[in-house]
């Protein structure tokens, strides 16, 4: 008997467009999302920050809502709005009160149609684009780590590994033709996932959703982006400094499996054997037992979800400065070495699969009072816009649970190898000045 029944109802308009409705009536609000399957690997080489520069772009006005106004119209409705630039989409979403649903697919559906794209607005993104980097990583402590600086140590295919955010000279040199040509590319209707979850009925909001969206043309399909990798024969090191934090830290990321094979579920188990908070192994073996690190972490172990091409099971680790980066891996080393030699037992087991249950049910209901089912409208998208199976979200859980020590033990084998891994060394620039003052006295 599945542990997750959750209502999903599926239409493809003629142009493309896939609507996924799931109803839930516990509350009189209504959440919406557009996936576009346009992220930061997918974006063309010589366009590198533009899946970024149109998250913002797209917020400057359509044809019929000018600058600002669907910002507008949508808190005015009592609702809140935001958008994301991740690996393999970018989205946009609001969470209204459901009788403001058929507003927000207006607004959503002008904006697909004919966004508005000019001089002044290219201009004034690029700026704004530009001052986030600087901001949230040139000029700040760790900015960055590890989502920007270990792609480059790990990948050699420069869609997985160059910037993301984009390098300041293909921004400059973008042109209107180019963002043009870029927006009819990729926000096009068979390019995209429109997710609809909260007090609906599902007739209804299909029926809006082919009112407003039906006449969208769709665009030339592209072939799919080139983001494999060739074979990994053995551990990749790089190192870059840190400007302004005083303790040095690393991470170290294997290849993960792909989310259509069947090790995908026993390696998100072990992420979370690893990484499960302060009960994890790796947190309870380097922080509090062996006290060389101040902190270590990975990603919520369902962020999984929300990512299609290679993708790295990641851990992050702050360790003490009187400790060398080679201690710390050593000691990191000992705990893979556990889960490789070693069966974990059916009780370890058994309070993991408790506690990823708890998440699975808080991480579809995650967004807070301002953005309820966020997580559940997240997950629709990317399993339709990934897999083509938004119903996988009923069956997830299942497979998750079922997974075996042995399978567990397996997969630590397969892919928890040094020669498989990538290792990225943060070195304060503070640090190596007192090292070489010391070797000049």
């Amino acid at each position: 008997m599945s542990h997750s029944q959750i209502p999903v109802f599926t239409e493809t308009l003629a142009n493309g467009l896939r609507v996924v409705v799931s109803p839930d009536h516990s509350a009189p609000v209504a959440t919406v999302g557009v996936y576009y399957q346009i992220g930061f690997r997918l974006e063309p080489r010589g366009r590198s920050g533009f899946a970024h520069l149109f998250e913002h772009m797209m917020f400057q006005g359509s044809e019929h809502a000018g600058k600002m106004e669907h910002i507008r119209l949508v808190n005015s409705s009592g609702g809140v709005l935001n958008g994301s630039t991740n690996y393999d989409f970018t989205n946009y979403f609001e969470v209204v009160p459901s009788n403001a649903l058929e507003r927000v697919l207006w607004l959503e559906a002008d904006r697909m149609r004919a966004l508005k794209v000019d001089d002044e607005n290219l201009r004034n993104q690029r700026d704004v684009v530009k001052e986030e980097v600087r901001v949230n990583v040139l000029n700040r402590p760790y900015g960055g780590f590890p989502w920007l600086d270990l792609p480059p140590v790990a990948f050699r295919n420069w869609a997985n590994a160059h910037n993301f955010y984009g390098d300041f000279a293909d921004l400059d040199a973008a042109s209107l033709a180019d963002v043009r040509t870029f927006f009819n590319t990729y926000y096009a209707p068979n390019n995209a996932v429109l997710v609809i979850v909260g007090d609906v009925d599902e007739r209804n909001a299909f029926s809006l959703t082919r009112r407003f969206f039906d006449d969208i043309p769709r665009q030339p399909r592209l072939p799919a982006a080139d983001v494999s990798e060739p074979p990994q024969r053995e551990e990749r090191r790089g190192e870059v400094e840190e400007k302004f934090g005083q303790i040095p830290a690393m991470a170290i990321g294997y290849l993960a499996p792909r989310r259509e094979d069947r090790d995908w579920y026993a390696v998100v188990i072990l992420d979370s054997i690893l990484h499960g908070g302060r009960a994890g192994r790796v947190y309870h073996s380097l922080v509090l037992e062996k006290q060389i690190a101040l902190e270590t972490s990975t990603s919520d172990s369902w962020d999984a979800v929300s990512y299609s091409g290679p993708t790295l099971l990641t851990t992050t680790i702050f360790h003490k400065p009187e400790y060398s980066a080679d201690a710390a891996i050593s000691a990191f080393d000992e705990v893979i070495r556990g889960v490789r030699e070693h069966r974990v037992t059916e009780d370890e087991l058994n309070q993991v699969k408790v506690k990823l249950r708890s998440d699975f049910y808080s991480t579809l209901e995650s967004g807070g009072a301002s953005a309820p089912r966020f997580g559940l409208m997240n997950a629709l998208a990317c399993f339709t816009l990934f897999d083509n199976d938004p119903g996988r979200i009923n069956a997830i859980l299942d497979a998750l649970l079922a997974v075996t020590p042995a399978e567990v033990q397996a997969a630590a084998q397969k892919y928890l190898a040094r020669e498989s891994r990538s290792i990225l060394i943060r070195r304060p620039v503070a640090q190596r000045a007192s090292a070489a003052d010391l070797r000049h006295e």
